[in-house]
């Protein structure tokens, strides 16, 4: 569907293999193979807006799901709209490990990772 402008809306997530895997790591250490990655974009943070990362094991009806190797992510429509043609990962590094989120939405990011605008 074209936005004014003739900009493609794209309404999607991705995930790389590194959060497909941890998300499959988390399903295991919780012994719960419904569990899925929550994504959700909140007002606050130092930037505007800052991403909420959580696990849940039930769909809403205003949800999204994207799969990656059987594993799911799920966003709210509201959310989706800030977040759309991101790519979720999960890292690892001498900072710690967490997952991550490009978004191709943001204009600026916080240095934290979790916060940003658009």
């Amino acid at each position: 569907m074209p936005e004014a402008g003739g900009a493609e809306i794209v309404d999607s997530l991705s995930l790389t293999d590194n959060c497909a895997k941890r998300i499959t790591k988390l399903m295991e250490i919780e012994e719960n193979p419904k569990l899925m990655l929550r994504l959700t974009v909140l007002g606050g943070g130092c930037s505007g807006f800052q991403y909420k990362f959580g696990l849940d094991d039930k769909i809403n009806d205003d949800d999204k799901t994207f799969t990656h190797n059987g594993t799911l992510v799920v966003t709210d429509d509201v959310s989706l709209e800030l977040l759309s043609g991101s790519v979720v990962d999960y890292k690892e590094d001498l900072g710690g490990s967490y997952f991550s989120i490009d978004n191709p939405n943001a204009t600026a990011n916080c240095g934290c990772g979790v916060s940003f605008s658009v």
